[in-house]
């Protein structure tokens, strides 16, 4: 089935989220070491998932600059690309969606020995940046 795939990209952990066959929610799937990533996507793929597209959150200061963390998803960019150069990348705003994930496991009930689980917030804070793509685009042109 197709999938579209949210990537919260970090220098040592990416949180993973993946959108529904319609593409209409996304979920979040995995917190993988970064080192790891391309590995666990090509076996994501090769386990019968398409991959039609990447949304990958792009850490931007408030004024709307990149930040310095943008430099990683910058280096991060051609390898992806190298490894799946079919699938189209689109680059969303991460602005709060770490604090957005807080207190999103916080609302769901969350315990707190979980919410200090930083692999838990990258993959929500993934299934975030994919969800407001996701809702951005009403499904046109994914």
């Amino acid at each position: 089935m197709d999938r579209v795939i949210g990537i919260d990209f970090g220098k040592a952990r990416t949180g993973l989220a993946v959108s529904d066959p319609l593409r209409i929610f996304a979920s979040a799937l995995e917190t993988v070491p970064s080192a790891k990533i391309i590995e666990y996507l090509k076996k994501y793929e090769a386990g019968g998932e398409r991959i039609v597209r990447f949304v990958i959150g792009y850490p931007l200061n408030l004024d709307g600059r990149a930040a310095s963390a943008a430099a990683d998803v910058d280096e991060f960019l051609p390898k992806l690309q190298a490894a799946f150069p079919e699938v189209p990348v689109r680059l969303e705003d991460e602005r709060f969606t770490s604090v957005m994930a807080h207190r999103a496991m916080i609302d769901g009930g969350m315990k707190a020995s979980r919410r200090r689980d930083k692999s838990e917030v990258d993959k929500i804070s993934a299934a975030i940046i994919l969800q407001g793509y996701l809702d951005s685009n009403n499904n046109e042109h994914i």
